[in-house]
């Protein structure tokens, strides 16, 4: 009779300096997963502060740049960072009232 093998889990190789690098790239949780061959749950309820940290790391990275290339004049950045932060827009709604005596209505 061959003998029952007791489950017992897996040991998984995980750096967590790679965990938080991959989030920081924007990977998700599933994906980070099947780089390392284990579960999404594994990482998540594992690594979940190496995850926010490296999703953290990545927003500052992106923001550095985009305000680099705001500063070296792209003008399309300029215009969409003003945007966000600013409350600047392209169009401007023109609010014109007059009495309703004055307002002809045709056909009625």
């Amino acid at each position: 009779m061959a003998k029952k093998k007791m489950g017992r889990p897996k040991k998984y190789d995980i750096d967590t300096e790679k965990v938080e690098q991959l989030a920081g790239f924007g990977c998700t949780n599933k994906e980070i997963a099947k780089f390392f061959g284990c579960s999404a749950d594994l990482i998540e309820k594992t690594y979940s502060e190496f995850i926010i940290k490296g999703r953290e790391k990545g927003k500052i990275r992106l923001r550095q740049l985009q305000w680099k290339s705001a500063e070296s004049g792209n003008v399309t950045m300029q215009i969409w960072l003003g945007k966000q932060y600013l409350g600047q827009s392209d169009k401007q709604e023109i609010e014109h009232i007059r009495p309703i005596e004055e307002i002809e209505f045709n056909g009625i």
